[in-house]
């Protein structure tokens, strides 16, 4: 049997093991350290958590200098990356200066309590008090210094970061759930990050900014941080498919099947049902799944699309619909014009344009599509924007221009339209020929898919509101309309549009 003086060494090389392993890993750093913060919860855990420390460690490493991570709420991306992390650099850089932001004040000040409770723990100064200590001249809750000149500081969006910066830049939820779909509230989040707080880094080569954070909309921050370059890791809470994820520091391949839950053992199938009911599909799409707009669409489902291959012989009318922008300058709204068939209570739509164009342009835009579809007679221009312009430029040159206002709000307009399609009476050219080929003159209609499904919180509404249009000019009955009842007998304009090989 051990006498007590064995049983105490062996308690010390244990501890000094373990104490050795934390240093060398976060993730072994984390599991050590969650009874300090959560000690009436057992750690579950899970391969996210190994994931997401591996990326981190890459950032200590200088293998990442921006990251953005997406995952779920209450998934530990708070405390892997704003609590633990944090801890553990310090253990290698205690000079480093790290700044923390979040969407409100009160948050990030929880955050930054928990940080400092961690540092000052009995577990943590026993294992790593001769390395720094937590300076009584500069020790509040949202600012801290230690005795080797490191700083930790919180602050909130907005908040003032004058005369401050980093080796580090923590954000940590930039957008309040509640506000997220304000464009005011949400881009003033995204300004703050892109001219104020992204200038902060000290060296801005060496330096890291870490961006984790839930999917609220489709122009929330992540999506900045994307069109910067930005590394992405994202975990949505169910697979949408079959997923391969490489884990950066030990090349761990693990692969997710669709339909495979993210932590079952925190949150099953019950829970996950009972998020999505109360979130709604486009609640869970952006928080759960980290896809602002759900999978199979909002107001426009995907699969609600009807296609062809050829257009049908025998129609009753064609026309053009056209959304118009004020200018054409990088950033502002696309000019977007349809060309569609209709026979009977099913509509083909048959080609589209769409690009930022200038008013000349446009003018170009409208004759070049009237004299390559001339039976698309009827011509639909939404009287806003440059739509008035457009139309009295034109309007003695081009025959069959309607100007036509808009009657209720666009999500109204949209609703209207939504069960035509679902009907499956809205056909699209297939855009693969049958070898499964992309046709390039039908390239358009999986961005003008995307564009619907993503509606209303997609960047651009465009294609929806000239679509809208013409569907809604289209709902009544064409003697209600002014028109005659009767059936063209003939090919349709553009022959058989897109079923030349040369088109495949």
């Amino acid at each position: 049997m051990a006498t007590i003086e064995e049983m105490r060494q062996l308690a010390m090389i244990q501890g000094e093991a373990l104490k050795r392993q934390a240093e060398r890993s976060l993730r072994a750093f984390v599991v050590q350290a969650w009874p300090v913060l959560e000690p009436r919860t057992p750690f579950l855990p899970n391969w996210h958590i190994d994931c997401i420390c591996e990326h981190l460690e890459a950032v200590t490493a200088g293998d990442m200098q921006r990251l953005v991570i997406n995952l779920p709420p209450r998934y530990m991306k708070s405390l892997l990356v704003t609590v633990f992390w944090p801890a553990w650099e310090w253990l290698r850089t205690p000079e480093a200066r790290w700044v923390f932001v979040s969407y409100s004040e009160s948050l990030a000040t929880d955050h930054s309590v928990n940080r400092r409770q961690l540092l000052q723990s009995p577990w943590y100064r026993n294992a790593w008090g001769d390395r720094f200590q937590l300076t009584s001249d500069q020790n509040e809750k949202t600012q801290y210094r230690n005795s080797r000149r490191g700083i930790m500081t919180a602050t909130s969006i907005g908040g003032t970061v004058t005369g401050k910066g980093g080796n580090r830049i923590i954000v940590d939820d930039p957008h309040n759930p509640v506000q997220a779909e304000s464009d005011t509230q949400r881009q003033r989040a995204v300004d703050f990050f892109l001219q104020t707080l992204s200038t902060r880094l000290d060296d801005k080569r060496a330096g890291a900014i870490v961006v984790v954070m839930q999917r609220l909309h489709t122009q929330d921050l992540t999506a900045s941080c994307l069109d910067l370059g930005y590394t992405h890791l994202r975990i949505p809470a169910v697979a949408e498919s079959r997923t391969t994820i490489t884990f950066p520091r030990s090349s761990r391949v693990l692969t997710r099947e669709a339909g495979d839950l993210l932590w079952p053992t925190r949150e099953g199938e019950a829970e996950i049902a009972q998020r999505k009911t109360e979130l709604g599909a486009y609640g869970f799409a952006g928080q759960y799944q980290q896809s602002p707009s759900p999978r199979s669409g909002g107001m426009f489902k995907r699969d609600w699309w009807s296609f062809y291959d050829e257009i049908p012989s025998t129609l009753d009318q064609f026309a053009q619909s056209w959304d118009l922008a004020v200018k054409g300058d990088p950033g502002s709204d696309y000019v977007v014009g349809l060309v569609a068939a209709r026979r009977g209570a099913d509509i083909y739509l048959v080609d589209r344009f769409k690009e930022q164009v200038s008013f000349p342009e446009t003018l170009r835009a409208i004759r070049a599509l009237s004299a390559r579809y001339p039976n698309a007679r009827t011509i639909l221009v939404e009287d806003t924007a440059n739509g008035p312009a457009v139309i009295e430029t034109l309007r003695h040159e081009i025959h069959g221009i309607i100007a036509v206002k808009p009657d209720g709000g666009k999500a109204e307009r949209a609703a209207a339209c939504a069960p035509r399609v679902e009907a499956g009476n809205v056909y699209l050219p297939r855009p693969t020929a049958p070898n499964g080929r992309r046709v390039p003159a039908r390239a358009w209609v999986e961005d003008f898919i995307e564009q619907l499904a993503v509606f209303p919180k997609g960047a651009h509404d465009d294609d929806v509101d000239a679509f809208t249009q013409l569907l809604l000019r289209w709902r009544q009955p064409r003697a209600l309309l002014g028109f005659p009842i009767l059936v063209e007998k003939r090919s349709p304009p553009w022959g058989s549009f897109g079923h030349d090989p040369a088109d495949w």
